[in-house]
């Protein structure tokens, strides 16, 4: 597998080739159980705990206690917003911006289209926090979807879940697992974010590693 995550990506201009296949991500309903693997549901968000991975050491000696972790959080608004056929992303805890993927082929997106059809995500970039979690809880209490794998470093396509939540709640993902944001069934939505202060990224491209562009459903009739 190529090592992408040694490069720093250019999130608002990314590279892919035209014609590339889909690759269809299925989805359930998001309930505390089904969600467990991949984190917690989150419903009081202003004191729900983010977990911080301790600072890893190599040697025989450990880290002592309550050291290697206090680092602290950022935190403030991530907000996503459909121009179109392109999902744009800003997240304002961390100052980054991001096009996240098209309801359409991207060759033939449009930012312009006054009737797109997004009955799906196209997604093109994925990535994960070693160094902690990461809650998004959405402040407009508006459907989304939520596509993550939980595998380490050997992810695959077919790894991936996409988790329909429909708005009464948020998610703490663990860390270390796959995730690209957020896919709101509105126009626009705005989610509280909080996520380690260090916010380690380690990314994945699909269309350079597996020659695809993974399909998110974006439906509001799903299975439970």
């Amino acid at each position: 597998m190529p090592h992408n995550n040694a490069k720093r990506f250019d999130y608002m201009n990314p590279e892919v080739p035209a014609g590339l296949p889909h690759f269809d991500v299925p989805i359930i309903k998001a309930t505390p159980e089904n969600f467990s693997e991949y984190g917690t549901i989150v419903t009081d968000f202003a004191n729900h705990h983010v977990p911080i991975t301790q600072w890893p050491h190599q040697g025989w000696r450990p880290v002592d206690a309550g050291t290697g972790d206090e680092g602290g959080y950022m935190e403030g608004i991530f907000e996503f917003r459909w121009q179109g056929d392109v999902l744009f992303g800003e997240n304002m805890a961390v100052k980054d911006r991001y096009i996240l993927g098209w309801c359409t082929n991207p060759e033939e997106a449009d930012t312009n289209n006054p009737t797109p059809e997004r009955s799906r995500l196209l997604m093109w970039h994925a990535n994960h926090h070693p160094d902690g979690g990461q809650l998004f809880y959405p402040l407009d209490n508006r459907p989304f979807v939520a596509a993550l794998a939980n595998t380490g470093d050997d992810m695959k396509p077919e790894d991936w879940v996409a988790f329909y939540c429909d708005g009464s709640f948020g998610i703490c993902l663990n860390a270390g697992i796959w995730h690209e944001a957020i896919a709101p069934l509105s126009a626009l939505s705005r989610f509280y974010d909080k996520q380690g202060a260090v916010h380690a990224r380690v990314s994945a491209d699909f269309p350079k590693e597996f020659g695809v562009l993974l399909s998110i459903p974006l439906i509001m009739d799903v299975p439970a």
